[in-house]
């Protein structure tokens, strides 16, 4: 038995040593040149830049408004600005609010009736970007329309609905209310 022992350790022992080995590293079998990157990225260049010319041209054909541009690449516009109160969302609060979403053209894609009141956990629930965003630019009881480019909207998945693929909206939405999170639960 001890040299069946003997012969076995040592078969361990050399497959242990066979198995320390350092392996190279393959070589992916196909190679890609990048060309799909470069082409994409020319494809959302010109895609941005065709909805900033749609944006341009609906903030110049209308003069009388007064549009602002945000950090994140969308601009909006007060229907009614509520300038006695400071407070915004922040994460966590529960905003309640209302909207409508229409097409470039202005046809309306979903009814404010249709989308009926949302409350909307901020930052902890998942919404379209640009309502993301711009819900926490608001204050209590203003009404504000958004330009919103298909990134900052449904993307290039759309809804699965009635919202295409790349399709840039304008929202208007209207902030009835926003409490603090820890506020809402002691109410209930």
């Amino acid at each position: 038995m001890k040299n069946s022992s003997k012969i076995a350790l040592l078969l361990l022992i050399f497959v242990a040593i066979l198995s320390c080995k350092q392996q190279q590293a393959r070589m992916p079998i196909s190679r890609s040149s990048g060309t799909f990157m470069k082409e994409s990225i020319e494809r959302n260049k010109k895609l941005n830049a065709g909805e900033e010319s749609k944006i341009d041209s609906i903030i110049k054909s209308n003069p009388q408004i007064e549009y602002i541009a945000s950090k994140k690449g969308y601009w909006y516009h007060y229907e009614t600005k509520n300038e006695s109160d400071t407070l915004r969302p922040r994460k966590g609060d529960i905003a309640e609010f209302e909207y409508e979403i229409k097409d470039f053209k202005g046809n309306v894609v979903y009814s404010e009736v249709e989308l009926r009141p949302q409350t909307y956990k901020v930052d902890k629930q998942n919404i379209m970007m640009g309502l993301r965003d711009g819900i926490k630019l608001m204050r209590k009881n203003e009404k504000v329309t958004f330009l919103f480019p298909s990134h900052m909207a449904y993307g290039y998945h759309g809804d699965n609905k009635r919202i295409g693929s790349n399709q840039p909206l304008i929202c208007t939405v209207t902030l009835n209310d926003f409490k603090p999170e820890n506020k809402v639960k002691t109410e209930n």
